[in-house]
């Protein structure tokens, strides 16, 4: 992994360090809120410089991590996971999260098979009875 000691874009960090497939979505994301730099919401533009916290939420998931690196470069995913630590706290909610979203979602049966023609006219009828 290259550090670097000039500085670097919002966006471009979040996609180097793999929380965003492309540049575009991290810039997206940065400038609908969903990244909040040392707190506050801040434009993709913005440098990052090693230390600051960000808080990334992408989804129903929210990362919570201190910058540990720099990098220009989109590099392997083990060397993206040296680019930033995450908080314990971030980690413990995410995995409660993902449990409750388990939970919730292990009630869910599949349908046994599709609908047939009749059973499409019974669904139709029954939707749009008011």
């Amino acid at each position: 992994m290259k550090e670097t000691k000039e500085k670097v874009r919002l966006d471009k960090w979040l996609w180097a360090a793999r929380f965003f497939k492309t540049r575009s979505r991290a810039a997206q994301a940065v400038n609908g809120g969903k990244v909040h730099l040392n707190g506050s919401r801040v434009k993709a533009a913005r440098a990052v410089n090693v230390g600051d916290d960000l808080l990334v939420s992408r989804g129903n998931v929210e990362f919570k991590v201190k910058v540990m690196g720099l990098s220009l470069y989109r590099r392997p995913a083990v060397e993206a996971q040296l680019l930033y630590e995450e908080y314990e706290e971030s980690i413990l909610a995410r995995e409660e999260n993902r449990d409750l979203r388990r939970m919730f979602n292990a009630s869910h049966s599949a349908p046994a098979k599709k609908p047939n023609k009749r059973d499409r006219r019974k669904i139709k009828e029954f939707v749009r009875k008011n």
